[in-house]
């Protein structure tokens, strides 16, 4: 380990191997960190941080104080993050309510400065959320999503995967995979091409998810009279994808324009 001198580490915590943590660090009590991970200047990891491998947490940001909620209570809850992830400056993540008891960001994720995960959020692997992104609780972002600068994320609201958002939008409805959304009010803005084809999905699968998509917004029904007619499309994991997204929505999916 490489330990500042001025950093602030509790005895017990359980620090991995080849772990960096800079100058003027907080880390408290019941904190586990990774192999490999570092901790520039000035973060502060609360008790209750459970931090994977190889990971990066920039300077100032603040992994695992107690959830800006009324009704937590002081209950013993974590915030785990997972490996390879890179938190920038000033991201903030708090830890979990009794709602759920934690808080997760997964593997592979780029959390950019200034973004918010607040309490008994899952954000999934491999996500990426610009600069300024604010998730308010219980959000969940599937893998691969990737969130905009500046979006502000509605509680309890689900973002499915490889789904692009564009800077600013502010998110009150449900967003199923594949989709980009934009505008205010947000709305189905088409499938994600460019990321699905990044993500090596072959034109034949793109086409099957925009035939989908084309059933739900083109069809003239509304979204629960074209379920059906979605399942007559041929069998694709994407299809059941969506399905089992928009019929476990709970806020109802964005629209189209």
């Amino acid at each position: 380990m490489d330990i500042h001198q001025f950093a602030v580490v509790h005895p017990d915590a359980k620090i991995g191997e080849n772990v960096k943590i800079g100058p003027f660090v907080t880390i408290d009590a019941n904190v586990e960190i990774g192999d490999g991970t570092i901790i520039d200047s000035g973060a502060v990891i609360r008790s209750g941080a459970r931090i994977g491998k190889n990971c990066h947490i920039h300077a100032n940001a603040v992994v695992c104080d107690i959830p800006q909620d009324l009704k937590f209570q002081g209950e013993d809850t974590v915030a785990i993050i997972g490996d390879n992830t890179v938190i920038r400056e000033f991201v903030t993540i708090h830890r979990g309510t009794a709602s759920k008891g934690k808080t997760v960001v997964g593997n592979n994720c780029l959390i950019m400065a200034y973004s918010h995960v607040a309490h008994d959020c899952v954000v999934g692997n491999n996500v990426i959320m610009s600069n300024a992104v604010q998730l308010a609780g219980e959000v969940v972002a599937d893998d691969f999503a990737i969130i905009g600068g500046g979006a502000l994320v509605h509680q309890f609201t689900h973002i499915g995967s490889h789904v692009m958002i564009q800077g600013g939008a502010l998110v009150n409805k449900d967003v199923p995979p594949f989709c980009m959304v934009a505008r205010y009010p947000i709305v189905y803005e088409g499938v994600n091409k460019i990321g699905l084809h990044r993500r090596g999905y072959t034109s034949e699968q793109i086409d099957a998810i925009a035939d989908v998509y084309r059933t739900i917004y083109d069809s003239g029904m509304n979204i629960t009279q074209s379920l059906p007619e979605v399942e007559k499309l041929p069998a694709t994991p994407e299809r059941d994808m969506i399905l089992e997204f928009v019929r476990g929505s709970k806020r109802g999916i964005v629209r189209k324009p």
